[in-house]
């Protein structure tokens, strides 16, 4: 997420109470988890496994909870708790912004465009021309949608990222503070769900078509003119390339890779990146002719089994 205006080192770290490392004048332009971070980002990082990650990473400012040697070009945000910090420069840049109206007067409506009764429109949406928003659909906050979008009914564009610190006390939330942006000519089933991004965006690209019941989870990219059939379950930070199909019930792991032209059979597991261009079945998928010969030579050492008893 971008900020709103850059901020200084200095007072970014003294409005937290925290020590910095660095040039006071270095400045930050957005706040973004690690997976989406860019040049003048700031990002966190609160355990040794994922130091160099962070510090490595394009992100030029890290909050982290021990000093360390800082890069080139780069700056530290010393704090006993970056995570709950993180969190707190999310709930002050993105705060809460609760609805007074079914559509938000702040949403930006495209000529042509259907919003049919008890659909909510939510703060700062764009929506696109000629797109048909479908009763009881629920549009979140910031959410982008392009042209010659379909929203079927209970469907719930930016919803929270499913994103939480384990603690001894409970759970500890990651608010989420990216979008969800569909990109032209795309249809989404009834009763799908596709969650925004931690501090990113959640990306459905043009030309693609989802069916009910579907489960995107945040920082997912789908590319272009790709099927996804009911009740199929993709978890976050996941990259579908262009043209892959995947059949009801598929479920995806998290960060892996589907490449394009990929097509993925019903009822599969996924917990691995898969090449383009082949197709896929079981669990866990593998290419299809692999698994029809494993199935084949099972059941012939079953029935020889079965003649020798």
């Amino acid at each position: 997420m971008k900020l709103p205006h850059p901020i200084t080192l200095e007072d970014l770290a003294g409005s937290l109470g925290a020590r910095f490392v660095g040039d006071p004048n270095h400045l930050v332009t957005g706040i973004n988890e690690i997976h989406m971070v860019e040049e003048g980002d700031l990002t966190f990082v609160d355990h040794p496994k994922y130091y160099h990650k962070a510090l490595h990473s394009l992100a030029t400012t890290i909050l982290i909870d021990k000093e360390v040697e800082c890069p080139d070009g780069k700056a530290l945000i010393i704090s006993d708790g970056p995570f709950d910090d993180f969190v707190s420069l999310v709930v002050r840049y993105r705060p809460f912004e609760p609805a007074t109206a079914m559509v938000s007067p702040t949403a930006r409506i495209g000529e042509g465009t259907v919003i049919q009764p008890g659909a909510f429109i939510g703060n700062h949406v764009t929506l696109g021309d000629d797109c048909l928003i479908h009763a009881n659909a629920s549009i979140y906050d910031h959410t982008v949608i392009g042209d010659r979008v379909i929203i079927h009914s209970g469907a719930v564009l930016g919803a929270d990222a499913y994103y939480f610190q384990r603690r001894p006390a409970g759970y500890k939330k990651m608010e989420s503070c990216g979008r969800v942006v569909l990109e032209d000519d795309v249809e989404i089933g009834a009763l799908t769900s596709v969650d925004r991004g931690v501090s990113g965006d959640t990306v459905i690209s043009a030309g693609t078509k989802i069916d009910n019941h579907v489960q995107i989870g945040h920082d997912t990219f789908v590319g272009r003119n790709c099927l996804i059939g009911a009740h199929c379950a993709i978890a976050g930070v996941t990259r579908i390339e262009d043209d892959v199909i995947l059949w009801a019930r598929v479920s995806v792991n998290k960060d892996l890779v589907i490449g394009k032209g990929a097509i993925v059979y019903a009822l599969s597991g996924i917990d691995k990146s898969l090449p383009g261009g082949k197709t896929y079945w079981g669990i866990p998928a593998e290419e299809a002719r692999k698994k029809w010969k494993e199935l084949a030579k099972l059941k012939q050492l079953t029935r020889e089994e079965g003649r020798r008893t």
